[in-house]
């Protein structure tokens, strides 16, 4: 199995379910494109990174790959990575005291023996209120580096916890992978491959 994905948190969940990947990370454009909602984003862009070049050319007949995507999101407003500590403390100062959601796009993908390729993409969201955040704890949050590389500036299984009052759905689905569905949708999609 390939997981086309740097994250070391998605790689650590992939193996509570009991897979050893093989990690390949896949180099996509992740601009949003004009019109598109955030679900159709993560959506296009976990379908991008199983489908990569570096991801396809690895694989062999009958492997699998699962690349996925997450954003955060309010409304149209799409909060990616930020690209700096000031960005991140606008996005922090952003989610405090509000109702946010959180989507994860998934693709899977093989190819089979014949080298024909077969996909299954599917997104999951959780929507996650944060309590109200003082600026001293999000300027000391964003000293820790912690943020720098998670959508939405926070890693809600790190020091983000603190700032969760309550989530509504998968909650591995915020740390980057919505688990549960995807040994469901793998099972599914093997069976039918």
């Amino acid at each position: 199995m390939i997981l086309a994905s740097a994250s070391p948190r998605r790689r650590e969940l992939m193996l509570l379910a009991g897979y050893t990947p093989r990690v390949i990370p896949a180099d996509v454009d992740e601009t949003r494109l004009p019109g598109e909602s955030p679900v159709e984003l993560v959506e296009r862009l976990a379908r991008a990174k199983a489908h990569a070049e570096e991801v396809i050319g690895a694989a062999t007949p009958l492997e699998a790959v699962v690349a996925a995507d997450t954003i955060v999101w309010i409304g149209d407003e799409c909060l990616g990575k930020p690209v700096g500590a000031d960005d991140a403390r606008s996005m922090l100062k952003r989610l405090s005291g509000t109702v946010h959601n959180v989507t994860t796009g998934v693709c899977l993908l093989a190819k089979d023996a014949a080298g024909e390729i077969h996909d299954r993409v599917f997104s999951e969201t959780t929507e996650v209120t944060f309590y109200e955040i003082p600026d001293a704890q999000i300027d000391a949050y964003v000293r820790t580096g912690e943020p720098m590389d998670k959508a939405g500036a926070y890693a809600i299984q790190g020091g983000g916890r603190l700032f969760v009052d309550r989530i509504d759905g998968n909650y591995e689905n915020v740390v980057g992978l919505p688990l549960a569905r995807l040994v469901r949708e793998f099972v599914d999609f093997a069976r039918n491959f």
